[in-house]
Protein backbone atom coordinates (compact mmCIF):
# COMPACT_ATOMS: atom_id res chain seq x y z
CA UNK A 1 0.00 0.00 0.00
CA UNK A 2 1.05 3.41 -1.25
CA UNK A 3 -0.89 6.17 0.33
CA UNK A 4 -3.09 8.66 -2.05
CA UNK A 5 -0.80 11.79 -2.16
CA UNK A 6 -3.38 15.05 -1.45
CA UNK A 7 -2.58 17.49 -4.34
CA UNK A 8 -2.86 21.28 -2.55
CA UNK A 9 -2.58 22.87 -5.47
CA UNK A 10 -5.48 21.15 -7.40
CA UNK A 11 -7.88 22.20 -5.00
CA UNK A 12 -6.36 25.07 -4.05
CA UNK A 13 -7.00 26.19 -7.96
CA UNK A 14 -10.76 24.32 -7.35
CA UNK A 15 -11.41 26.63 -4.93
CA UNK A 16 -10.35 29.84 -6.00
CA UNK A 17 -12.47 29.00 -9.46
CA UNK A 18 -15.33 28.91 -6.91
CA UNK A 19 -14.24 32.15 -4.98
CA UNK A 20 -13.68 33.65 -8.78
CA UNK A 21 -17.53 33.19 -9.14
CA UNK A 22 -18.51 34.47 -6.35
CA UNK A 23 -16.48 37.83 -6.92
CA UNK A 24 -17.94 38.11 -9.81
CA UNK A 25 -21.80 37.77 -8.98
CA UNK A 26 -20.57 40.55 -6.08
CA UNK A 27 -19.39 42.69 -8.69
CA UNK A 28 -23.10 42.18 -11.03
CA UNK A 29 -24.52 43.64 -7.53
CA UNK A 30 -22.19 46.42 -7.40
CA UNK A 31 -19.45 45.26 -4.62
CA UNK A 32 -15.73 44.23 -5.87
CA UNK A 33 -14.53 42.40 -2.73
CA UNK A 34 -11.34 44.52 -1.48
CA UNK A 35 -8.14 43.18 0.37
CA UNK A 36 -5.88 45.53 2.23
CA UNK A 37 -2.36 44.55 3.51
CA UNK A 38 -0.19 46.44 5.44
CA UNK A 39 3.81 45.51 5.37
CA UNK A 40 5.87 46.97 7.90
CA UNK A 41 9.51 47.35 6.89
CA UNK A 42 11.57 44.85 4.41
CA UNK A 43 11.38 41.55 5.35
CA UNK A 44 12.17 39.28 2.63
CA UNK A 45 9.84 36.46 3.14
CA UNK A 46 7.35 39.04 4.44
CA UNK A 47 7.62 40.94 1.07
CA UNK A 48 7.63 37.42 -0.79
CA UNK A 49 4.16 36.27 0.42
CA UNK A 50 2.67 39.87 0.70
CA UNK A 51 3.32 39.33 -3.47
CA UNK A 52 1.95 36.16 -4.00
CA UNK A 53 -1.25 37.45 -2.52
CA UNK A 54 -1.71 40.17 -4.20
CA UNK A 55 -1.10 38.66 -7.88
CA UNK A 56 -3.87 35.25 -6.32
CA UNK A 57 -6.66 38.50 -5.58
CA UNK A 58 -5.74 40.12 -9.34
CA UNK A 59 -6.21 36.75 -10.95
CA UNK A 60 -9.34 36.19 -9.72
CA UNK A 61 -10.52 39.93 -9.91
CA UNK A 62 -10.83 41.39 -6.45
CA UNK A 63 -9.50 44.36 -5.39
CA UNK A 64 -6.16 44.72 -3.60
CA UNK A 65 -4.34 47.25 -2.01
CA UNK A 66 -0.66 46.78 -0.44
CA UNK A 67 0.12 49.80 1.86
CA UNK A 68 3.54 49.98 2.96
CA UNK A 69 5.62 50.95 6.10
CA UNK A 70 8.85 52.23 7.10
CA UNK A 71 10.59 49.39 9.77
CA UNK A 72 10.73 52.43 12.22
CA UNK A 73 6.69 52.82 12.07
CA UNK A 74 4.89 53.48 16.02
CA UNK A 75 2.59 51.00 17.06
CA UNK A 76 0.47 54.43 17.22
CA UNK A 77 1.19 54.91 13.35
CA UNK A 78 -0.02 51.67 12.62
CA UNK A 79 -3.27 51.29 14.78
CA UNK A 80 -4.23 54.91 12.73
CA UNK A 81 -3.52 53.06 9.25
CA UNK A 82 -5.58 50.02 10.55
CA UNK A 83 -8.37 52.43 11.50
CA UNK A 84 -8.70 54.33 8.43
CA UNK A 85 -9.02 50.94 6.53
CA UNK A 86 -11.60 49.79 9.41
CA UNK A 87 -13.77 52.83 7.52
CA UNK A 88 -12.82 52.48 4.10
CA UNK A 89 -16.24 50.44 2.35
CA UNK A 90 -13.97 49.56 -0.64
CA UNK A 91 -11.97 47.88 1.61
CA UNK A 92 -13.89 43.84 3.12
CA UNK A 93 -10.35 42.57 4.10
CA UNK A 94 -7.95 43.96 6.47
CA UNK A 95 -4.39 41.56 7.46
CA UNK A 96 -1.19 43.06 8.65
CA UNK A 97 1.65 41.07 7.56
CA UNK A 98 3.49 39.30 10.52
CA UNK A 99 5.81 39.31 12.07
CA UNK A 100 6.00 42.75 12.99
CA UNK A 101 9.28 44.82 14.10
CA UNK A 102 10.02 44.67 17.99
CA UNK A 103 8.54 48.06 18.83
CA UNK A 104 4.70 47.14 17.78
CA UNK A 105 2.56 44.92 20.02
CA UNK A 106 1.15 42.38 17.27
CA UNK A 107 -1.48 41.69 19.54
CA UNK A 108 -2.56 44.97 20.26
CA UNK A 109 -2.73 45.41 15.89
CA UNK A 110 -4.58 42.18 15.62
CA UNK A 111 -7.13 43.90 18.00
CA UNK A 112 -7.48 47.06 16.50
CA UNK A 113 -8.59 44.98 12.85
CA UNK A 114 -12.37 45.42 12.70
CA UNK A 115 -13.86 41.60 13.54
CA UNK A 116 -15.64 42.40 10.38
CA UNK A 117 -12.57 42.73 8.63
CA UNK A 118 -10.47 40.10 10.34
CA UNK A 119 -9.85 37.93 7.49
CA UNK A 120 -7.03 36.08 8.84
CA UNK A 121 -8.93 34.64 11.70
CA UNK A 122 -7.22 36.13 14.79
CA UNK A 123 -9.00 38.84 16.22
CA UNK A 124 -10.24 37.83 20.05
CA UNK A 125 -13.62 37.67 18.86
CA UNK A 126 -13.49 35.81 15.48
CA UNK A 127 -11.65 33.20 18.18
CA UNK A 128 -14.28 33.37 20.57
CA UNK A 129 -16.84 32.90 17.74
CA UNK A 130 -15.05 30.03 16.67
CA UNK A 131 -15.08 28.48 20.37
CA UNK A 132 -18.87 29.10 20.57
CA UNK A 133 -20.30 28.17 17.22
CA UNK A 134 -21.12 31.57 15.78
CA UNK A 135 -20.56 33.30 12.40
CA UNK A 136 -16.92 33.93 12.09
CA UNK A 137 -14.00 34.10 9.97
CA UNK A 138 -11.93 30.99 10.70
CA UNK A 139 -7.54 31.25 10.50
CA UNK A 140 -7.02 30.71 6.76
CA UNK A 141 -4.45 27.46 7.50
CA UNK A 142 -6.77 25.34 9.62
CA UNK A 143 -10.02 26.42 7.35
CA UNK A 144 -7.58 25.10 4.35
CA UNK A 145 -7.09 21.92 5.67
CA UNK A 146 -10.69 21.38 7.06
CA UNK A 147 -11.32 21.86 3.13
CA UNK A 148 -8.96 19.80 1.58
CA UNK A 149 -10.05 16.92 3.93
CA UNK A 150 -13.58 17.78 2.71
CA UNK A 151 -12.35 17.74 -1.28
CA UNK A 152 -10.75 13.94 -0.27
CA UNK A 153 -13.60 12.94 0.97
CA UNK A 154 -12.43 11.71 4.17
CA UNK A 155 -14.71 11.11 6.58
CA UNK A 156 -14.10 13.37 9.93
CA UNK A 157 -17.27 12.31 11.92
CA UNK A 158 -16.40 10.10 14.70
CA UNK A 159 -12.51 10.04 13.55
CA UNK A 160 -9.93 10.45 16.12
CA UNK A 161 -8.07 13.71 14.96
CA UNK A 162 -4.39 14.30 16.88
CA UNK A 163 -3.23 17.76 16.31
CA UNK A 164 0.40 18.24 17.01
CA UNK A 165 1.13 21.87 17.13
CA UNK A 166 -1.23 24.37 19.78
CA UNK A 167 -0.38 27.86 18.17
CA UNK A 168 -2.72 30.29 18.07
CA UNK A 169 -2.48 30.36 13.99
CA UNK A 170 -2.83 27.02 13.89
CA UNK A 171 -3.03 24.46 15.75
CA UNK A 172 -5.35 25.57 18.38
CA UNK A 173 -8.25 26.88 16.08
CA UNK A 174 -7.49 23.53 14.15
CA UNK A 175 -8.75 21.14 17.03
CA UNK A 176 -11.89 23.15 17.21
CA UNK A 177 -12.62 23.38 13.61
CA UNK A 178 -12.13 19.50 13.91
CA UNK A 179 -14.67 19.35 16.64
CA UNK A 180 -16.76 21.61 14.68
CA UNK A 181 -16.75 18.34 11.75
CA UNK A 182 -17.72 16.02 14.91
CA UNK A 183 -13.77 14.60 15.24
CA UNK A 184 -12.75 13.35 18.49
CA UNK A 185 -9.79 15.24 18.97
CA UNK A 186 -6.38 15.12 21.16
CA UNK A 187 -4.03 17.82 21.06
CA UNK A 188 -0.20 17.43 21.69
CA UNK A 189 2.70 19.43 21.18
CA UNK A 190 6.51 19.42 21.56
CA UNK A 191 6.42 18.73 24.70
CA UNK A 192 3.86 15.80 24.97
CA UNK A 193 5.73 12.68 26.70
CA UNK A 194 5.82 9.48 24.66
CA UNK A 195 3.99 11.06 21.67
CA UNK A 196 3.83 7.82 19.36
CA UNK A 197 1.45 6.91 21.66
CA UNK A 198 -0.78 9.74 21.07
CA UNK A 199 -0.18 9.67 17.26
CA UNK A 200 -1.04 6.00 16.73
CA UNK A 201 -4.38 5.94 17.85
CA UNK A 202 -5.34 8.90 15.48
CA UNK A 203 -7.24 7.89 12.22
CA UNK A 204 -5.61 11.96 11.39
CA UNK A 205 -2.85 13.91 12.26
CA UNK A 206 -2.50 16.97 11.67
CA UNK A 207 1.26 17.96 12.05
CA UNK A 208 2.38 21.54 12.93
CA UNK A 209 4.74 22.27 15.11
CA UNK A 210 8.05 23.48 13.06
CA UNK A 211 10.14 20.05 13.97
CA UNK A 212 11.86 18.44 10.82
CA UNK A 213 10.83 14.65 10.95
CA UNK A 214 9.07 14.79 14.11
CA UNK A 215 6.07 12.61 12.73
CA UNK A 216 7.78 8.90 11.85
CA UNK A 217 6.57 5.71 10.51
CA UNK A 218 6.74 4.87 13.68
CA UNK A 219 4.00 7.17 14.79
CA UNK A 220 1.30 6.40 12.66
CA UNK A 221 -1.03 3.86 11.95
CA UNK A 222 -1.60 1.88 8.98
CA UNK A 223 -4.52 3.83 6.74
CA UNK A 224 -3.91 6.91 8.75
CA UNK A 225 -4.21 10.26 7.12
CA UNK A 226 -1.64 13.25 7.72
CA UNK A 227 -1.48 16.56 7.27
CA UNK A 228 1.73 17.84 7.20
CA UNK A 229 1.98 22.01 8.03
CA UNK A 230 5.38 22.16 9.03
CA UNK A 231 8.01 24.24 6.90
CA UNK A 232 11.73 23.40 7.72
CA UNK A 233 14.51 22.59 5.79
CA UNK A 234 16.52 19.49 5.10
CA UNK A 235 20.01 19.43 5.11
CA UNK A 236 20.39 20.23 1.62
CA UNK A 237 18.33 23.33 2.01
CA UNK A 238 15.37 22.04 0.52
CA UNK A 239 12.12 22.63 2.03
CA UNK A 240 10.58 20.16 3.96
CA UNK A 241 7.76 19.58 6.63
CA UNK A 242 7.44 18.06 10.57
CA UNK A 243 6.79 14.30 8.80
CA UNK A 244 9.31 11.91 7.48
CA UNK A 245 7.58 11.66 4.25
CA UNK A 246 9.56 9.03 2.34
CA UNK A 247 8.85 6.70 5.19
CA UNK A 248 5.74 7.43 5.53
CA UNK A 249 4.08 7.23 2.22
CA UNK A 250 4.39 3.82 2.51
CA UNK A 251 2.18 3.47 5.69
CA UNK A 252 -0.55 6.42 5.22
CA UNK A 253 -3.65 6.08 3.53
CA UNK A 254 -3.70 9.64 2.47
CA UNK A 255 -0.78 12.20 2.76
CA UNK A 256 0.21 15.69 2.33
CA UNK A 257 3.60 16.60 0.46
CA UNK A 258 6.00 19.68 1.36
CA UNK A 259 5.91 21.79 -0.96
CA UNK A 260 2.61 21.61 -2.79
CA UNK A 261 0.22 20.24 0.52
CA UNK A 262 -1.16 22.60 2.65
CA UNK A 263 1.05 25.75 1.73
CA UNK A 264 -1.43 26.56 -1.30
CA UNK A 265 -4.43 26.86 0.72
CA UNK A 266 -3.76 28.90 3.11
CA UNK A 267 -3.84 32.43 0.71
CA UNK A 268 -7.01 30.63 -1.23
CA UNK A 269 -9.19 30.85 2.05
CA UNK A 270 -7.80 34.32 2.38
CA UNK A 271 -9.38 35.00 -0.79
CA UNK A 272 -12.61 33.30 0.06
CA UNK A 273 -12.58 34.81 3.50
CA UNK A 274 -12.69 38.19 1.83
CA UNK A 275 -14.97 37.38 -0.02
CA UNK A 276 -17.30 36.30 2.32
CA UNK A 277 -16.38 39.12 3.83
CA UNK A 278 -17.97 41.04 1.08
CA UNK A 279 -21.14 38.52 0.79
CA UNK A 280 -22.14 39.91 4.42
CA UNK A 281 -21.41 43.50 3.56
CA UNK A 282 -24.45 43.36 0.83
CA UNK A 283 -26.73 41.37 3.11
CA UNK A 284 -26.24 43.93 5.75
CA UNK A 285 -27.47 46.50 3.59
CA UNK A 286 -30.02 44.79 2.10
CA UNK A 287 -31.21 44.22 5.49
CA UNK A 288 -30.95 48.02 6.97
Amino acid sequence: MTASIIDGKKIAQHIQSTTAERVSQLKEKGITPGLAVILVGNNQASRTYVSMKRKACEKIGMHSVLIELADDTTEEGLINKVNELNEDNTIHGILVQLPLPSQIDEINIIESIDPNKDVDGFHPINVGRLMTGGEAFYPCTPYGIIEMLKYEQVELRGKHAVVVGRSNIVGKPMGQLLLKEDATVTYCHSRTADLAYHTKQADIIIAAVGIRNLITADHIKDGAVIIDVGMNRDDEGKLCGDVDYQNCLPKAGAITPVPGGVGPMTITMLLANTAESAERTLTRKTQS
